[in-house]
């Protein structure tokens, strides 16, 4: 499918080869996110699209390949200068700090741009989770799985990045909450910032998806609008098998 998208490329991947080991895990994805834009990326569990996450964010070394970042080459940056360039990932599984407060776990998301923290970004965070604003003197501990994915997302908000990258928020939680945190995180790319979201809930992650990828065994099967998707029969071919 030809990729017409309009728009400023704002992280551009190329030919990225990941490995652990021996093991090659990602064989030579190119694909972009442009601002913006709400991108999803979709594939059964195993299929290297964390790992391709995880290598844009700093987290895991790329064996070969380039990102790049508002044009700049971002390929050997650590976590940090990339935080620090504009790109924030929320990792899978509801990971905050347990024995902190919800303010104190939301202002931690502040120190790449200020390491006394910035309390004067956090009403914009209570503005768009009320449920923290309440619960903000609270241990982390104590919140719900819910509660905390919740509080993982306004920590990867409270940093202003220009990508906010999110892996699978969706995994253990309730309906009513994935829809919330795909809603919000909808609303915030309305106002300039770009998702790129690996989901395996494929119909709400299509629901609110500008563009996406389709993931088979570290590849790129395709690259699709949503209509397209649901039009033709991609999904299950890459979810059931049949190849490209």
């Amino acid at each position: 499918m030809e990729n017409t998208r309009p728009g400023e490329v704002l992280l551009d991947v190329r030919d990225v080869h990941v490995a652990y080991g021996k093991a090659e895990v990602v064989h030579g994805v190119s694909m972009d996110v442009r601002a913006g834009e709400f991108v999803v990326m979709l594939g059964r569990n195993g299929a290297g699209k964390s790992t391709l996450l995880h290598a844009i964010s700093g987290l895991v070394p790329m064996r070969s390949g380039t990102v790049r970042f508002q044009g700049v080459d971002i390929s050997r940056a650590t976590p940090r200068d990339i935080v620090k360039a504009g790109i924030v990932q929320v990792l899978e599984g509801h990971r905050v700090f347990h024995t902190l407060s919800v303010e104190d776990n939301l202002l931690l998301g502040t120190y790449a741009a200020n390491p006394r923290g910035d309390r004067r970004k956090l009403d914009r965070i209570y503005a768009l989770f009320p449920e923290l604003a309440e619960r903000r003197h609270q241990m982390a501990s104590r919140l719900s799985g819910g509660q905390q994915q919740i509080l993982a997302v306004g920590q990867g908000v409270i940093g202003d990045p220009k990508l906010l990258i999110l892996d699978e928020p969706s995994g253990g939680l309730a309906p009513l909450v994935i829809d919330r945190i795909l809603e919000v995180a909808a609303d915030l790319c309305k106002s300039g910032l770009a998702i790129l979201l690996v989901e395996q809930l494929v119909e709400k992650a299509l629901r609110h998806a500008t563009y996406a990828y389709l993931f088979e065994t570290g590849r790129i099967a395709a690259g699709a609008y949503p209509r397209e998707l649901h039009e033709g029969d991609l999904l299950q071919r890459v979810y059931l098998g049949g190849g490209h």
